[in-house]
C-alpha cells in the first residue's frame, strides 16, 4: 500500500509529465512545416484525453 506522500509525489510527477507533453505538442503545432502536418498534429492532440489548445 502506498503512503499518502508517495501518492502525492506520483500525482505531481504525472501532472508535470502531462504539462511537458502538452507544451511539446503545442510547440510542434506552432512550428509545423506545412498546414497538413499541423492538421495531423492537431488531430493527434484532440485524440488525447484532456487536451485543450
Amino acid at each position: 500500500m502506498q503512503t499518502p506522500m508517495n501518492n502525492i509525489a506520483a500525482k505531481l510527477r504525472a501532472r508535470r509529465a502531462e504539462a511537458r507533453t502538452r507544451r511539446a505538442l503545442n510547440r510542434a503545432i506552432d512550428t509545423a512545416a506545412t498546414a497538413t502536418v499541423r492538421q495531423e498534429l492537431i488531430a493527434i492532440a484532440q485524440a488525447r484525453s484532456g487536451y485543450m489548445r
